[in-house]
């Protein structure tokens, strides 16, 4: 698994976009038993605290040290530094394993073996993420010109799956289709460029190139931001399954 957040793990925790309670609902909805949940690559804890009034306890990993210090602190949340393709948690230990905009970056045979090995047998598996974000037509054309023109050398390989909505990946389970959410912003300029600080390529970029690939076009996207309605729109992606 790639660890492409650590240098970004402040503004990771203060400009990604969370899940809709309705979504963490809906997921709740297929889980039978609540006693124990696994959030892998929690990140800053995000998809852990919604899971944390469902369950009895909640485990949540990263590999990155300096994303944990930034995760929200509850009683029934464990934190720990672990890989997600290889855990020291028990044979069927969980009622639900979730995984949050970062099965991408997953050695996938790896983890999915990890997967059967620890989620019981009725448990379930939900894959979480969010696509490329739409807003205004104008702000839009510089947004894709910067997402595909500017950075869209330096993005990792592994975006291709975001880009697909998740269609892509394997997925070894029995699958439960699923009903589509979108989550809705408004957003100010700082919030929309501190967005675009957290994306992989934008570091990729500036390590390459010593310089803010955002500088390209902030001047621009600054006038179009503030002459339209600053609202954001997220296309949310879930697949969920069971263990055949």
């Amino acid at each position: 698994m790639k660890d492409n957040f650590s240098s970004q793990a402040a503004d990771y925790s203060q400009f990604r976009p969370h899940y809709p309670v309705a979504m963490m609902e809906y997921i709740m909805g297929f889980v039978g038993d609540r006693n124990c949940a696994l959030d892998v690559a929690t990140g800053n804890g995000q998809v852990a605290v919604l899971l944390s009034p469902y369950f009895d306890q909640v485990f949540a990993t990263d590999i990155s040290v300096r994303q944990l210090e930034n995760a929200v602190v509850k009683s029934n949340i464990v934190y720990r530094q672990q890989s997600a393709e290889h855990t020291d948690f028990k044979d069927k230990s969980f009622d639900l394993i979730s995984v949050a905009q970062a099965i991408h970056w997953f050695e996938f045979n790896d983890f999915y073996s990890e997967v059967y090995r620890i989620l019981k047998p009725d448990g379930i598996f939900a894959v979480l993420g969010y696509g490329l974000f739409a807003t205004n037509p104008n702000s839009d054309a510089i947004l894709r010109h910067y997402y595909h023109e500017i950075i869209g050398p330096y993005w990792d390989s592994e975006r291709k799956y975001i880009d697909a909505h998740y269609q892509t990946i394997p997925f070894p389970f029995d699958e439960i289709q699923t009903k589509s959410f979108e989550n809705n912003f408004v957003w100010t300029f700082d919030q929309l460029v501190g967005y675009l600080k957290t994306w992989s390529a934008t570091q990729h970029y500036k390590d390459k190139n010593g310089a803010d690939p955002i500088a390209l076009i902030h001047d621009e996207l600054k006038i179009s931001w503030d002459k339209n309605d600053q609202q954001v729109t997220f296309p949310l992606l879930l697949r969920i399954g069971k263990l055949k």
